[in-house]
């Protein structure tokens, strides 16, 4: 058994659906259980509406729903088999009216909650799923779908719930289980969950690699493939360096790294499940199926260049604390991070002196409750348009002189807050967002001017 997930741009048209249904059809032997994102921007399209229909512009939320109904149908119509067309029209019209009665009730309200939020996002992942299934059946595939919510059961804390391990696996095992044993394909909505109550969750950014991943661990399955728009994890940006490499393979420990400095292909939740049961994620590229993508393993080989990949995070606060009560006092810092945690922020990066703390941050909406309530017992200061950057390769741990390197590499360009991760496999550091572009390629030119065959492509 494997697990496949298409991400949203592999599944944004009428053609890109085509795709995938002959993409899964190439693995039916593998016994594959699919999770599918959102058609194209659809989640971005049912959030607008929601933010709408919550300042009470009713008219405009309810135009843009007809209007990406229309979406569906147009994109569906050409993979659904004409014995199922009116079951398409209805799922739609009982989709879309559930949406709409949502939409009215948050227009009266004029209010947007965590868990409205996710009952209206959670339509593009029931829309899809249900589509998806249909151009399965029109490649010949014998496709079941299920409302992922039935399967997978999750706590309260809607926009980024927890998963509750021991009822999902019942479910996994109960629902899906029987379905794959059959021959069957079981299609599911990545990202979208419910609580023990049946009430809409979502497992909040990255939601639909974590479901696949999670599915993947609950079910024993061999394999997770992450199948998205890219040829695989890349040495960098693409769109900042135009040389970059695709890396064949690479270790657990390395992809989560990348994964939490902003790395654009993987999520950080994804890694988890995979490492927990040693299952090996395969990312691949659903519109150039025929490359071998990055393949993702507990011990990747040996490297012979030392680096494996330059990420970064754009749009990141830098937060200075200042206190003389920090010198020979304990507590203090768990006080600043009791602070945080209050307010429900997560902390990137940190680095101490005698009397101060430094740390970035990359959400700010509950930025000034934290830095007024800190002010009390300290100078705060906040640095805005900030980026952190991250060299990470296995091959750091026993290579010296890497972060002499990598400074020289920097020459000129001013650098804060510098971290040599408790992994020994990563050095991260702040820059302005304005030296970013230039940092990266800095950087790839440095370690990437020749590299390792068997590991790069």
């Amino acid at each position: 058994m494997i697990v496949m997930k298409f991400g949203g741009s592999s599944v944004e048209s009428a053609e890109a659906l085509q795709r995938v249904a002959a993409i899964v059809a190439s693995y039916a032997r593998r016994n594959p259980v699919v999770f599918v994102s959102a058609l194209g921007k659809t989640t971005n399209r049912l959030l607008e509406i929601a933010d709408l229909a919550a300042a009470g512009d009713r008219v405009e939320a309810l135009e843009k729903i007809a209007a990406l109904r229309t979406f569906h149908f147009e994109q569906a119509r050409p993979v659904c088999p004409d014995r199922k067309l009116d079951a398409l029209r209805v799922f739609l019209d009982e989709h879309f009216q559930e949406l709409e009665t949502l939409v009215r009730g948050l227009a009266a309200v004029g209010e947007l909650t965590p868990r409205s939020t996710d009952a209206v996002s959670s339509f593009g992942e029931r829309m899809s799923s249900f589509v998806l299934s249909l151009a399965l059946e029109s490649a010949g595939l014998d496709a079941a779908h299920v409302d992922a919510r039935d399967v997978l059961i999750t706590d309260d804390r809607h926009g980024g719930a927890a998963p509750l391990m021991e009822i999902t696996e019942q479910n996994m095992k109960a629902q899906i289980a029987p379905l794959v044993a059959a021959g069957k394909i079981p299609v599911m909505g990545g990202f979208i969950a419910s609580t023990r109550k049946g009430v809409t969750s979502t497992l909040g950014r990255g939601g639909s690699d974590y479901s696949a991943s999670l599915a993947a661990a609950l079910l024993d399955a061999e394999e997770v493939q992450i199948w998205t728009d890219v040829d695989g994890v890349m040495t960098s940006d693409p769109s900042i360096v135009d040389d970059s490499h695709r890396i064949r393979v690479m270790s657990f420990a390395e992809a989560s790294e990348l994964a939490y400095f902003g790395a654009r292909v993987l999520h950080p939740s994804t890694m988890a499940p995979a490492v927990l049961k040693n299952i090996p994620i395969h990312v691949l590229n659903s519109h150039r199926p025929e490359i071998e993508g990055t393949l993702i393993v507990a011990e990747a080989p040996v490297s012979g260049t030392v680096v494996k990949s330059i990420a970064y995070k754009e749009h990141i606060t830098v937060v200075d604390i200042r206190s003389t009560r920090m010198l020979m006092a304990h507590g203090f810092l768990a006080r600043i991070f009791d602070v945080f945690e209050k307010h429900s922020t997560s902390v990137d990066m940190v680095t101490t002196s005698e009397v101060s703390v430094s740390l970035t941050v990359d959400r700010t909406e509950r930025l000034d409750a934290i830095v007024a309530e800190l002010s009390a017992v300290a100078e705060v200061d906040r640095r805005n348009g900030r980026a952190i950057v991250c060299v990470v390769g296995e091959g750091m741990r026993k290579t010296p002189g890497v972060s002499a390197k990598i400074f020289s590499a920097l020459g000129e360009i001013p650098v804060s807050m510098i971290s040599l991760g408790a992994s020994r496999l990563n050095v991260s550091f702040v820059v302005e967002e304005k030296d970013l572009d230039e940092a990266v390629r800095r950087l790839h030119a440095t370690f990437f001017d020749e590299v390792d065959p068997e590991i790069f492509a």
